[in-house]
C-alpha cells in the first residue's frame, strides 16, 4: 500500500516556512521598497531612542538597572555611554525606542521597528564584522514577518500585538544575523514565543510605564532566543499551528495561512511601514492633524474656539476616558495617549514636537485651559477594521460657527508618507534631545552611514559615532 497522498501533500507547519524564508534571505533578493524600509526604520529607530534618553524619565529605569547588571561589554546602551551583554542592550534600547510612542507603525496599527532594531544592532554589535546588507536583509525579514502576522490573526484587540508578535519577528532579524539555520530559526521562534505576551489595558492605562517599556522586552527576548537556538536548544517545531499553539493561545485559532504566506519572499510588506511626524500614540495622529487643518484654513486663534469636538471610534475612546484625568495627564506616557491634551498641546503650539511634551509641558496652563474645551463624541463609524481610521473633529467658535473637518492625509500616513529627508530631518531633530547630545558632524556622519548602509562592511558604523559622543561625556 503506498503513501496516502493526503499525508504526502500536507503541508509544512508556518513556524519551519517562516524560519527557511527568514534564513535564507539575502540582501539581492530584496525589492527596493523592502530596501528602503528598513533603512528608514534603522535611522528612525536610533533618533527616537537617543531623544529618549534626554526627555522620558520612563525608560531611566531601564537604562540603570541594565548598568547595574554589569556584564560584558557587547553592544552600546544608546545616549548613555556605556556597553552592555547584547541581550540587555537591546532591553534598554528597546525600552527607549517605544516610550515616547514615536517610533514606526504599520498602516494596520502596531509597531515592529522597536522590537527588530534594538535586537538586531545589539546582534551586529556583539557579533562584528556583518555587513550592511545583511543588517538591511535581517531588518526587512522582521518587518515582513511582523506585518504578515498582523493583518492575518484574528486580533479582537485584547492582547497588545506589538510585544505578541514583536519578539518573533525581533527574533526572525536576530537569527539572521546569528546566520541561524532553518531548523535552528525554528527552534528560536519557540524560545521567543515564550516571552510573547502582553496586555492591552498596559499600552494605555493612566499612571502607568508599562506603555512606554513593553518593546524591551520583546527586542531582549529576540536576542535571547536565538542564542538559545544558536547553543543547540530545542524548541518545538509545531509552534504556530499546534493544537495548544501560538494562534490557538492568543487567537484562539483564527488566522489566514494562505494570506500570511502569499507572496512570501515576493513582496516584502515591511515596505509600507509609516513614520510619525508627531511624539504621540498613532490613532490620534488623525485628529492632530485635521485640528491643526481646521485652525489654519479658519484662521482661528485658540481664543475664538469655545469647544473642540474629537469624534471617537472604539479605537479612540480610551484615550478620552476618564475625560478630566485625559485632560490634564499627570505623566508623560499618559500625555502620549491622551486625545485631549495632544490636540490641545497641537492647538496651542500650531503644531507637535517632542520638545513640546515634556515633564514642564503638563503644567503648562495655556494647553490645560485649552483641553477643557475638548469633549469626545462616540461615532462607531470610527471603529478600527482594518487600516486605521481616519479622525474626525468639529470646531464650535465663540461666534456661533460649527467647523467640521476630517483627518485625511494625514502626515506620515499611507497617503502622505515621510520621506527620506523627513526622517533624516526627524533624526537631527531627535538626537539634539539626547541625554548627551550629539555634535552636528557626528549627527551627519550618522545620517550618511544609514543612506549608504548597503555599502557599509561593518553595520556597527551606524551606532558607532553616536556612541562617542556619550562615550566622550
Amino acid at each position: 500500500m503506498t503513501h496516502s497522498t493526503k499525508a504526502a501533500a500536507r503541508p509544512a507547519e508556518l513556524s519551519g516556512v517562516l524560519a527557511e524564508f527568514a534564513a535564507e534571505a539575502a540582501y539581492e533578493k530584496l525589492p527596493q521598497p523592502a530596501i528602503d524600509g528598513a533603512k528608514k526604520s534603522l535611522l528612525d529607530t536610533l533618533g527616537v531612542i537617543l531623544a529618549a534618553s534626554g526627555t522620558e524619565p520612563a525608560s531611566r529605569a531601564a537604562v540603570d538597572v541594565v548598568r547595574d547588571m554589569g556584564g560584558q561589554a557587547q553592544a552600546t546602551v544608546i545616549g548613555h555611554g556605556f556597553r552592555a551583554p547584547a541581550a540587555m542592550a537591546a532591553f534598554a534600547n528597546g525600552a527607549m525606542a517605544h516610550c515616547l510612542n514615536f517610533d514606526d507603525q504599520t498602516p494596520w496599527g502596531q509597531h515592529s521597528g522597536t522590537s527588530i532594531v534594538p535586537a538586531a544592532l545589539a546582534v551586529v554589535e556583539r557579533q562584528g564584522g556583518v555587513s550592511g546588507k545583511d543588517l538591511i536583509a535581517a531588518v526587512a525579514v522582521g518587518q515582513d514577518i511582523f506585518t504578515r502576522l498582523r493583518r492575518h490573526v484574528g486580533w479582537r484587540q485584547d492582547w497588545n500585538l506589538s510585544s505578541v508578535i514583536g519578539v518573533i519577528a525581533a527574533t526572525a532579524a536576530a537569527g539572521r544575523l546569528l546566520n541561524l539555520s532553518p531548523d535552528r530559526l525554528t527552534h528560536a521562534f519557540s524560545f521567543g514565543a515564550i516571552q510573547s505576551g502582553g496586555f492591552m489595558d498596559m499600552v494605555s492605562g493612566p499612571g502607568s510605564e508599562l506603555g512606554g517599556m513593553y518593546a524591551g522586552f520583546s527586542a531582549k527576548g529576540g536576542v535571547l532566543a536565538a542564542l538559545l537556538a544558536k547553543r543547540g536548544a530545542k524548541g518545538t517545531d509545531t509552534l504556530f499551528e499546534g493544537t495548544n499553539g501560538f494562534f490557538a493561545t492568543y487567537f484562539g485559532g483564527s488566522y489566514d495561512r494562505e494570506k500570511i504566506l502569499e507572496n512570501l519572499g515576493g513582496e516584502y510588506y515591511g515596505a509600507a511601514t509609516l513614520y510619525k511626524p508627531w511624539p504621540a500614540v498613532g490613532t490620534a495622529h488623525s485628529h492632530i492633524h485635521a485640528t491643526l487643518e481646521a485652525i489654519a484654513r479658519h484662521d482661528l486663534s485658540i481664543d475664538d474656539i469655545q469647544e473642540l469636538r474629537v469624534h471617537a471610534g472604539d479605537c479612540h475612546e480610551g484615550l478620552c476616558a476618564p475625560l478630566e484625568a485625559r485632560r490634564a495627564p499627570e505623566t508623560l506616557m499618559d500625555a502620549r495617549f491622551s486625545l485631549p491634551f495632544l490636540v490641545a498641546t497641537a492647538a496651542v503650539h500650531g503644531d507637535l514636537k517632542a520638545r513640546d511634551l515634556t515633564q514642564e509641558a503638563l503644567r503648562d496652563q495655556r494647553v490645560l485651559d485649552f483641553a477643557r474645551k475638548v469633549v469626545a463624541v462616540s461615532d462607531p463609524a470610527l471603529d478600527w477594521k482594518d487600516e486605521l481610521p481616519s479622525g474626525r473633529v468639529e470646531i464650535v467658535t465663540r461666534d456661533g460657527r460649527h467647523i467640521q473637518q476630517s483627518g485625511e492625509h494625514t502626515p506620515g500616513s499611507a497617503t502622505r508618507p515621510l520621506t527620506w529627508n523627513d526622517i533624516s530631518a526627524k533624526f537631527a531633530d531627535c538626537a539634539a534631545l539626547a541625554a548627551v547630545p550629539p555634535p552636528p558632524e557626528q549627527i551627519a556622519a550618522t545620517q550618511r552611514t544609514a543612506a549608504d548602509l548597503e555599502s557599509a562592511d561593518d553595520a556597527a558604523e551606524l551606532v558607532r559615532s553616536i556612541a562617542q559622543a556619550a562615550n566622550g561625556h
